[in-house]
């Protein structure tokens, strides 16, 4: 059996503008420019230099989706670190979207789109299985 050396590197988001978007996206995640932000392009690696994908904003003339086949989920630890998250991300420019026709009454997912109109979810992770480490 071949055992793949692949990891995931960066993840990349589309934008309209690529400051806007750094500027939100490292304070949501705690991530900083790995190198000088272009107007078409940045990396954002995490700040405690603790390895972890990059998230890459790429500018993009592409309109948003709104069910993206693509997306971040962002997970809490539990539903009281869910909703202190989601208000620190609306809080830095995010936007609930209510309007969402995979929500359940129990739910353990909120989607929210980025200053950009990007959809992402946070998720309340106490329920999601972990992958075990090597």
């Amino acid at each position: 059996m071949v055992v793949p050396v692949l990891k995931i590197g960066s993840i990349v988001l589309g934008a309209e503008e690529v400051p806007r978007a750094v500027a939100f996206w490292s304070r949501a995640l705690d991530y900083h420019p790995r190198d000088e932000v272009a107007e078409d392009w940045a990396v954002l690696v995490p700040a405690d230099g603790v390895p972890g994908p990059n998230l890459s904003i790429a500018r993009s003339e592409t309109l948003v989706q709104d069910h993206p086949r693509v997306h971040l989920d962002l997970y809490a630890g539990d539903v009281t670190e869910q909703s202190g998250e989601i208000d620190r991300l609306v809080a830095l420019g995010a936007e609930r979207v209510m309007d969402w026709d995979g929500y359940d009454e129990d739910s353990d997912f909120v989607v929210l789109a980025d200053t950009e109109g990007n959809r992402f979810c946070v998720v309340d992770s106490r329920f999601q299985s972990v992958s075990p480490q090597p």
